[in-house]
């Protein structure tokens, strides 16, 4: 496959961007993005010229540091599919693509098509944990979790935290991941003893780098693992109840 690649080039935070072409020539179809980014990054080092700044790291679709926008849409054309996992195959011979990244407040350019993403760790750091001592490892049957649970918490622990949601959301609201950082432990009985303290700070956090949810359903559209605005639904409600019972993060 041959195509031409339109991709934003920026040397730093702090300067200006803009679009650059490239030609990627001789393309397998059977490439992954990523992989064809890596061919053109090595005729750019060849020809002497700076390569592509691009994040990435399993490369497969678990570790979330690949996205960026592909013809307008978070990790491109494919649904359900990270970009690491997106294959040329699902593009035509001759097609022009435009390669960007995240566009979010939240997001900051760090250089080319790479953002800065650590507000979703701060978020993190806010309450998407367990800190209650639980002691030594107990045989796992001791308690037990209805399996439809189970499987409800497994659907949020699926969040890869790769922030598309905010990307594609026209607020930049990042309630599709909070919502799945808590919901995944909220729904399980360890997660309990913190679950009103949890959901008060992290959405307290998250609400001082991005802004807020006016039901589009784009995050749920973006999301590569497919996870339901429903636990937005979920988040909402334990928000509301922890107004009034669970401390201020100030007393924790």
């Amino acid at each position: 496959m041959d195509l031409t690649l339109r991709v934003w080039r920026q040397e730093g935070p702090d300067r200006p961007g803009g679009f650059e072409e490239y030609r990627a020539r001789d393309i397998s179809a059977d490439a992954s993005f990523l992989e064809m980014l890596d061919v053109v990054n090595d005729r750019l080092t060849v020809e002497g010229r700076e390569p592509i700044a691009f994040e990435h790291d399993c490369r497969e679709g678990i570790c979330g540091s690949c996205g960026v926008m592909i013809d307008g849409r978070p990790h491109g054309p494919q649904g359900g599919t990270a970009t690491c996992q997106l294959h040329m195959r699902h593009f035509t011979d001759g097609d022009v693509i435009v390669v960007e990244p995240w566009r979010a407040g939240g997001f900051p350019v760090l250089k080319d098509l790479v953002v800065d993403r650590s507000a979703l760790d701060r978020i993190i750091e806010a309450g998407g944990f367990i800190s209650v001592d639980t002691g030594s490892a107990p045989e796992a049957n001791l308690t037990p979790v209805p399996k439809a649970v189970a499987d409800r918490a497994m659907d949020a622990a699926a969040c890869i935290g790769c922030g598309a949601c905010v990307a594609a959301c026209p607020n930049n609201a990042a309630q599709l991941f909070t919502a799945a950082k808590v919901a995944h432990l909220n729904l399980l009985p360890q997660g309990q003893p913190e679950r009103f303290m949890r959901v008060r700070s992290m959405v307290e956090t998250m609400e001082r780098f991005f802004g807020s949810c006016t039901n589009h359903g784009e995050c749920e559209a973006a999301c590569p693992k497919s996870i339901s605005i429903d636990f937005i639904a979920l988040l909402n409600r334990d928000f509301v109840r922890s107004q009034w019972r669970a401390p201020t993060t100030t007393g924790r």
